[in-house]
């Protein structure tokens, strides 16, 4: 589980790093992110969207599970990114390690995108 201070909680900063920050896609799972302006909260902050496309509520909150699993590993504490991560209908149907690679890949992606800014 996250940390309270590491999960994008409000609306607002979901609907904002969506908007605002870089994208990276991979086949199921898309990944947004964003430079927080702030010094309020320490380290990367996690969000997920998960919609009914992804299938009924036993997967929808399995793909979740999965990916607050890999956001824990991917975290830095040192970091100032919000990210969100939203999932696309073919995510329920990937083992765990298709999934992690696929964030993996979109969040070196995003890195190396806002590096570029």
């Amino acid at each position: 589980m996250l940390p309270k201070n590491q999960r994008l909680r409000l609306a607002q900063d979901l609907t904002a790093t969506v908007r605002s920050g870089v994208r990276s896609g991979r086949r199921n799972v898309v990944l947004y992110a964003r430079r927080r302006q702030t010094d309020e909260f320490v380290g990367d902050r996690f969000g997920f969207i998960v919609s009914k496309a992804v299938g009924i509520a036993v997967k929808r909150n399995l793909v979740k599970r999965r990916m607050r699993e890999i956001a824990h590993e991917l975290r830095r504490v040192d970091g100032d990114v919000d990210i969100v991560v939203r999932a696309l209908p073919g995510a329920s149907e990937l083992s765990w390690d298709e999934l992690r690679s696929q964030v993996n890949a979109s969040f070196s992606a995003a890195l190396r995108k806002l590096e570029d800014r």
